[in-house]
């Protein structure tokens, strides 16, 4: 495949790893949870957002509104009856990854059970792929990529002002440096870990709505992008969103074009190699890993 077209198939790709990859490594950064159900949740978006899409016969626009609203109360909920008590009785790092990696298969079950483990797709009307240059194409880009990279740079754009800008957002940033600090200066620390889980959850919805977008919407497809987006947060330094989002387009860049030389089934393998890579030379990341 020519490289420019596994650029562009890269973007795309990097592009949904950012938008859940925000979301992992702000609860990573804020509640030091690492969520191995994050990629489950973010499955759990994209089914929702076909539920709505497929069955109720919505637009996709609305479709994906309903799969961020249905996310954001499967985390909330989440948070209630699992995190909330294991933060009281300040729970091990090694128990919270235990539940995290159980919640994940819950979710996957409760998947299978309702819409069984063949892939599935959207509703949506066909268009023609898009040829650059016109007359003699080197690159033909599906419609459907534009939008996710689109979407993602709104989004991307869109938290960017609600960290820096609102009070919230700065509120997040206090908790994330300093959770004790944060109480005595009379931040309202749960408040915070509520509106940190409807982000992620916004965000996380998003990621899976958009990835449905350009392949099928199956059961394990969180599951397999739960190391990418790993390794992103990694890669860009935990709790670190925009260092996240580069990580995130490092990733999925590599990964594409790798796969000339390696196949598509080594694309996993690219991302922990980059990971591993970092850790070693660099533990802390890319970057400063704080909001």
């Amino acid at each position: 495949m020519d490289p420019l077209q596994l650029l562009v198939n890269g973007i795309a790709l990097g592009s949904i790893i950012a938008l859940a990859a925000v979301g992992l490594t702000l609860t990573f950064g804020i509640l030091r949870l690492p969520n191995f159900a994050h990629g489950d949740f973010m499955t759990l978006g994209a089914y929702a957002t076909l539920l709505a899409n497929v069955n109720f016969g919505w637009n996709i626009w609305l479709s994906t509104i309903f799969g961020a609203i249905a996310t954001v109360a499967a985390m909330l909920l989440a948070e209630r009856t699992l995190w909330q008590p294991m933060r009281q009785v300040r729970a091990q790092p090694t128990t919270l990854i235990v539940i995290s990696i159980g919640l994940a298969l819950f979710i996957r079950s409760a998947i299978l059970m309702v819409w069984g483990g063949t892939n599935l797709s959207y509703d949506l009307p066909v268009v023609p792929a898009i040829a650059l240059p016109p007359d003699d194409p080197i690159v033909r880009i599906a419609f459907n990529r534009i939008v996710v990279v689109i979407l993602s740079i709104v989004a991307i754009v869109a938290l960017h002002f609600f960290l820096q800008r609102s009070k919230v957002g700065k509120a997040m940033r206090a908790v994330a440096d300093n959770i004790d600090l944060a109480r005595v200066a009379g931040i309202n620390v749960e408040r915070v870990v509520l509106w940190t889980w409807a982000i992620a959850g916004v965000l996380t919805a998003a990621g899976g709505a958009t990835y449905g977008l350009i392949a099928a919407v199956r059961p394990n497809m969180g599951w397999f992008l739960i190391l990418p987006m790993f390794a992103a947060t990694i890669l860009g330094g935990i709790g670190n969103p925009y260092g996240a989002i580069a990580g995130a387009y490092t990733i999925g860049i590599a990964q594409e074009l790798s796969v000339p030389l390696l196949g598509s089934q080594y694309k996993l393998g690219v991302a922990l190699f980059l990971m591993t890579i970092v850790l070693l030379v660099r533990p802390q990341g890319l970057f400063k890993g704080t909001l």
